[in-house]
């Protein structure tokens, strides 16, 4: 007889997120909700072309995290989910190598696809 493994919701996937980032575990969410073969964009860096695979986003995580000299402060709203879709709301106050301290706000949008997130969206203004 075999097993089968139950793939997390939309929902679940979503508030396990909120939850990492709220824990300021930010890469082991990558880690443990992104599919391999995730789609990544900010339409704000490289002219909004799409980052590749959950090693290049982990890479591109890693890049900002050595441009950030502090983060003063950051926090997630409450997910809001639509079908494989789901939202965040993110404000951060950091301060950055070269631009000094920035307060941002962006929202997040995730697709998910077999309980992990396929794509992921970042709207922001700088």
């Amino acid at each position: 007889m075999e097993t089968q493994v139950a793939t997390m919701s939309t929902q679940e996937v979503a508030n396990k997120l909120v939850q990492y980032c709220r824990e300021g575990k930010f890469m082991e969410a990558i880690e443990d909700l992104y599919a391999d073969n995730v789609e990544s964009t900010e339409p704000m860096v490289d002219g909004g072309k799409a980052v590749v695979g959950k090693e290049a986003v982990i890479g591109k995580n890693n890049d900002w995290y050595a441009s950030v000299v502090e983060v003063h402060s950051a926090k997630i709203s409450d997910p809001v989910v639509g079908g494989d879709h789901f939202s965040c709301a993110m404000d951060m106050d950091v301060t950055y190598k070269q631009h000094g301290r920035t307060q941002m706000s962006e929202i997040c949008v995730y697709e998910v696809k077999d309980g992990k997130i396929v794509k992921d969206m970042f709207f922001y203004k700088m």
